[in-house]
């Protein structure tokens, strides 16, 4: 006993004698400890930084806000500064770009052609003196001189053949320029080149008629079939034109199409100046009238219908 009491006192002594032991609190805050705390504090207030200079240029400032740098940032970003927008696609260094537009062709055109050269050859064989007829006209004044004392300058089936020659070329031709500037009528495809040829057919009978019909009324039907005869081989020739210019506007790409629509017109202008308009004016000059009635035929039955031809098409040239 006296040594258990001894070893007590011998402990409580060292106890009593060293100092307490200091406890640490750990303080909370939210769930997370001090450290904690302060790091997530930091990272917040980065982040509101951050989206406070955001801010500056994806949403409009209020008025005590400096806006200069909002308002620099707009229109460096907004506003072109180049030219006509020409270098737009050069700025763009994306391997996806906008396509050329390739314009289509219709493919029954190029049947309707190999139709018209096989029926050209046709034609050809079976009425060759009269095909060749219409060819020397152009360079050869003897035939020209002799069409215009002929009533008659080719054979009935020739005159048929080549007349519905000009006017299947001719309204190829018209379908294809067009096509060409782009506009559109309520019929298209095959149905619109029937309509286009049957409406050069009906415009030209109607004008043959017509010159008959004064021929008759004013008596002078000699001058009329001598007229025809070089209006028939004008058309003719003409038709000879057409039929290589259909198929190079079936062939050729839409860059060159502009050249051969001026070196056809080119083209038409000489052939009526060397054949329609030299002849023409030899067989008025012999008969005495007034100029003013040169000049009211001419407007109203060469000029006009192709004034209204143009305008019932819709085409600006």
């Amino acid at each position: 006993m006296i040594l258990w009491g001894a070893t007590v006192a011998v402990a409580q002594q060292d106890t009593a004698g060293k100092p307490a032991a200091p406890k640490y609190r750990r303080m909370a805050i939210g769930g997370n400890s001090l450290l904690d705390s302060v790091a997530n504090a930091m990272q917040a207030r980065k982040a509101f930084v951050s989206d406070s200079i955001a801010m500056q240029y994806i949403r409009m400032p209020d008025s005590t806000t400096h806006n200069s740098a909002y308002l620099d940032s707009l229109i460096d970003h907004t506003v072109y500064k180049g030219y006509g927008f020409l270098d737009l696609h050069l700025k763009n260094k994306s391997k996806v770009k906008d396509g050329l537009t390739r314009t289509l062709r219709d493919p029954w055109v190029i049947m309707i052609i190999i139709g018209l050269l096989l029926y050209t050859a046709l034609l050809n064989m079976a009425l060759n003196n009269d095909v060749t007829f219409v060819l020397q006209s152009f360079y050869s004044k003897r035939v020209l001189s002799q069409a215009g004392k002929d009533d008659a300058v080719v054979s009935t089936w020739a005159f048929l053949g080549l007349f519905l020659l000009f006017c299947l070329t001719l309204g190829l031709f018209l379908y294809q320029l067009a096509a060409y500037k782009g506009v559109y009528y309520s019929s298209s495809g095959t149905r619109l080149f029937v309509l286009l040829t049957v409406g050069v057919i009906a415009l030209f009978a109607l004008k043959f008629i017509v010159l008959k019909v004064l021929g008759f009324i004013f008596d002078i039907n000699r001058l009329v079939s001598e007229y025809l005869n070089i209006l028939h081989l004008t058309y003719f020739n003409i038709a000879f034109v057409f039929l290589p210019v259909v198929i190079c506007f079936s062939l050729l790409a839409a860059q060159y199409i502009h050249v051969l629509l001026w070196f056809t017109l080119i083209i038409i202008i000489i052939i009526f100046i060397w054949q329609y308009v030299r002849s023409s004016v030899n067989i008025i000059s012999t008969f005495r009238f007034h100029k003013f009635y040169l000049f009211t035929y001419l407007c109203a039955l060469e000029i006009c219908p192709i004034l209204i031809l143009i305008k019932a098409l819709n085409i600006r040239i």
